[in-house]
C-alpha cells in the first residue's frame, strides 16, 4: 500500500463487492450473502458443519457461485447460537443446525420464503422477530469495540478495509503529529478497559516522553477471568482493528515493535490474528515505510500458557522475556522501564479496539457517550442466571437493572435477582439495593465492586453467597504465582476459613479473623491479583452478612447449596411412591415400597440432587 489515496480506491472497490450487506443499492457480485457466526461459541454448536452442509445444498441446486457465505465473528446473542443472517433481507435465524441447511436453501434462497420455525421468538411478548437488531437484546446497546463482529469476514483484509479499516492509521500518519494523537485520546476520555481504568493518553504520554533507542507496544489478550470472553470475541471477529490500533500506538510513542500476548487456549483467535498479521504485512500496513511514510512498525504473537497472573502487565512482560510469569515491583512502571528494560505500553484488547473509531469519528463523538468520568462504552460477557447469555456493549452509565432485565431478558423461571458479580475474581457482588446503579468505574468502586475486564455473572436466590466467595477464592489460590507471602499464604488461610463456614464448623471469631485477613492481604500483596483477591469475600460479607451468620450460628445454608448444612427430605403429601427417585439415586439412599411414601437415609445420602431432577411431583425438599 503506497499511500492514503490508494487505500481509498481499494475501499470503494471492496465496498462495491458487498453492497448487498451495506444496503447501498447498485450492482452486486452476489444475489445473496449468508452470514454465519464462526465465533468459538457457535463453532462448538456445529456452525462449521452447517456451513459445509449449506455449501453442499447450494452446489446441488447449481447456485453456489451466486451466493456468498461469510464466516463471521460473534453476533453477541450467544444464547440463540448458531446465528445466521441472510442479506439483503437481513433475516435472522437462530439455533441453526446442519440439518436446517436444506430447508433454508429450498425455501428461503430458492423461493424467497422465511423458515418460520428458525426465527426468533421473544420469550416475553412471544413476538416473532425477523431481524437481529430488532430484538430487545440490542435495543440499548451501542457497538463500538464490537462494531465489526458479525459484519465482516475476519480472515479477509479487504472486508476490514471496506468498513473503513486502516483509515485511522492513514489519517494519523498523514495528518496527525504524535502530540495530536495524545490530545485526541485525552479529549475522548478513553480509559483502560482492562479493569484499572487508567487514562489511555496518560500511559501513552509517559512512554512517549521516556527516551530510548527502542520502545514496545503490547496488547494484553491474556483474558483469564472465569466466564469472560470479550477480548477473545474481538480477536476472532475483528483482528485488524487491534493491528491498526497498535500501529497507531507505535507511531505515537516512537516504537517499532509490538507483541500480542494471547493465551494458547484461544486457538481460533490465534489463527485469525496470525492471518491478519500476515495480510497486513503483505498489504503494507506493517513493516517498513508504512503507507509511503518513514514510519516502520511490525507485530508478532506470543502465546501464554494460561496463568491468570500473566494478565498483570509486569508478569506478562516477564513471560514474553522467557521468564517465569511473576509480577515486578513498581515503580519503575512499564512506560519507563518495561519489556527488556525499554519503555513499553500495555493495553488490553478492548481498549485498543476503540482507538481507530476515535480517530475516524472524532474524540467528541466518543466522549458524547457515557458519564462525566467514564466515557464511551463497555463490553460485558453476560452470564449466569440470565435468559440472554452473551456479549453486550453498553454506554457507560447504563444501569445494572437495564443490563439484566432489558438486555439480558431477566432471570429464568420467575426467580428473583440476588446479586451480580463484576470484575471476576478481582471484583465484588452487587446486591439488590444497588440494582439501579449506573455502571461506570467510580460507581462500581464506591459500592465495593469494580469494572474489571468485563465479566458480569448474574445470580438468583438459589445461589449461596458464601459459596460464591469460596468459588472465586479457590480460583485465586490456584492462580497465585506465590512470589509474595500475603498472597501465597494469606489467600490459603482465607480459603480455609470459608471452607469451615460452608461446613458449619466456623465460629464468630473466625468471621473476625476472616475480615482482618482480607484487609491484610489487600494492603500488603505485591500485585493486583493479591490486592483484589479478598474483594469477593469482603463484598459478600458486607451485603449478605446474614448468610454468613446463618452458616455459623444456625449451621444452615439459606440457599440450600452447602452440602454439609442441608438435608434432602421427602414430602409425604406429594410423594406418590413411583420409585423414580430410588432408581436414580447412585448410592441407594432412598427406600420405600411402590405406591407408598419413600424415605431418605440421611447417613447415606450424598446430596447430589439427582432425586430432585427426577421427581415429577416436587416431593423432594431441601432444607
Amino acid at each position: 500500500m503506497e499511500n492514503w489515496s490508494q487505500l481509498n480506491e481499494l475501499r470503494e472497490a471492496y465496498r462495491d463487492r458487498i453492497n448487498i450487506r451495506l444496503d447501498e443499492g447498485g450492482e452486486s457480485q452476489y444475489e445473496k450473502e449468508i452470514m454465519v457466526c464462526a465465533g468459538t461459541g457457535c463453532l462448538s454448536s456445529k456452525s462449521q458443519e452447517f456451513i459445509t452442509a449449506l455449501e453442499g445444498e447450494l452446489e446441488k441446486n447449481g447456485i453456489r457461485e451466486t451466493i456468498n457465505i461469510v464466516s463471521t465473528g460473534c453476533f453477541g446473542l450467544c444464547a440463540q447460537g448458531p446465528i445466521v443472517i441472510i442479506y439483503p433481507e437481513g433475516t435472522f435465524y437462530r439455533q441453526v443446525q446442519p440439518k436446517d441447511a436444506k430447508k433454508i436453501v429450498a425455501k428461503h434462497i430458492m423461493k424467497g420464503e422465511v423458515v418460520e420455525k428458525l426465527l426468533y421468538h421473544d420469550h416475553e411478548s412471544k413476538e416473532i422477530i425477523n431481524k437481529l437488531l430488532d430484538t430487545p437484546f440490542y435495543q440499548k446497546q451501542e457497538r463500538v469495540a464490537l462494531r465489526n463482529c458479525g459484519r465482516i469476514d475476519p480472515e479477509k483484509i479487504e472486508e476490514y478495509i471496506a468498513f473503513d479499516g486502516y483509515q485511522a492509521l492513514a489519517k494519523v500518519l498523514n495528518v496527525y503529529s504524535r502530540d495530536d494523537v495524545l490530545a485526541t485520546l485525552k479529549t475522548s476520555g478513553l480509559r483502560g478497559r482492562g479493569g484499572a481504568g487508567f487514562p489511555t493518553f496518560m500511559k501513552w504520554s509517559f512512554a512517549k516522553e521516556s527516551p530510548s533507542d527502542q520502545k514496545y507496544v503490547i496488547c494484553n489478550a491474556d483474558e483469564g477471568d472465569p466466564g469472560a470472553f470479550m477480548d477473545r470475541s474481538v480477536l476472532e471477529g475483528d483482528p485488524h482493528a487491534i493491528i491498526e490500533a497498535m500501529t497507531i500506538a507505535g507511531y505515537t510513542i516512537g516504537a517499532s515493535q509490538g507483541y500480542v500476548y494471547v493465551r494458547a487456549e484461544y486457538p481460533t483467535a490465534v489463527k485469525r490474528l496470525q492471518i491478519a498479521i500476515d495480510q497486513a504485512r503483505e498489504t503494507g500496513f506493517l513493516g517498513e515505510n508504512i503507507l509511503g511514510t518513514d514510519f516502520s512498525f511490525d507485530l508478532d504473537l506470543r502465546l501464554g500458557s494460561g496463568a491468570f497472573v500473566c494478565g498483570e502487565e509486569t508478569a506478562l512482560l516477564e513471560s514474553i522475556e522467557g521468564k517465569r510469569g511473576e509480577p515486578r515491583p513498581r515503580p519503575p512502571f512499564p512506560a519507563v522501564k518495561g519489556l527488556f528494560g525499554k519503555p513499553t505500553i500495555v493495553n488490553n484488547v478492548e481498549t485498543l479496539a476503540n482507538i481507530p473509531q476515535i480517530i475516524v469519528k472524532g474524540s467528541e463523538w466518543f466522549a458524547s457517550m457515557g458519564t462525566e468520568k467514564s466515557k464511551g462504552t463497555k463490553v460485558f460477557a453476560l452470564g449466569g442466571k440470565i435468559q440472554n447469555t452473551g456479549l453486550v456493549e453498553i454506554p457507560m452509565g447504563t444501569t445494572l437493572r437495564e443490563i439484566v432485565e432489558d438486555i439480558g431478558g431477566g432471570i429464568p423461571d420467575g426467580k428473583k435477582f440476588k446479586a451480580a458479580q463484576t470484575g471476576g475474581p478481582s471484583g465484588g457482588c452487587i446486591p439488590p439495593e444497588h440494582y439501579d446503579v449506573a455502571i461506570d468505574y467510580d460507581n462500581l468502586t464506591a459500592i465495593g465492586s469494580m469494572m474489571g475486564s468485563g465479566g458480569l455473572i448474574v445470580m438468583d436466590e438459589q445461589n449461596c453467597m458464601v459459596d460464591i466467595a469460596k468459588f472465586f477464592l479457590e480460583f485465586t489460590v490456584e492462580e497465585s504465582c506465590g512470589k509474595c507471602v500475603p498472597c501465597r499464604i494469606g489467600t490459603k488461610r482465607l480459603l480455609e476459613i470459608l471452607e469451615k463456614i460452608t461446613m458449619g464448623k466456623a465460629t464468630l471469631e473466625d468471621l473476625d479473623k476472616m475480615e482482618e485477613l482480607c484487609h491484610h492481604i489487600s494492603e500488603n500483596s505485591l500485585c493486583g491479583l493479591g490486592q483484589t483477591a479478598p474483594n469477593p469475600v469482603l463484598s459478600t460479607y458486607h451485603y449478605f452478612k446474614e448468610e454468613y451468620l446463618a452458616h455459623v450460628l444456625e449451621h444452615r445454608c439459606p440457599a440450600g447449596v452447602c452440602k454439609n448444612l442441608i438435608q434432602y427430605t421427602i414430602d409425604p403429601e406429594n410423594c406418590t411412591g413411583c420409585t423414580a427417585c430410588a432408581k436414580t439415586c447412585p448410592v441407594s439412599a432412598i427406600h420405600g415400597e411402590v405406591k407408598k411414601v419413600h424415605e431418605i437415609d440421611q447417613a447415606v445420602c450424598i446430596k447430589c440432587g439427582l432425586c430432585i431432577d427426577t421427581c415429577r411431583f416436587k416431593a423432594i425438599n431441601v432444607g
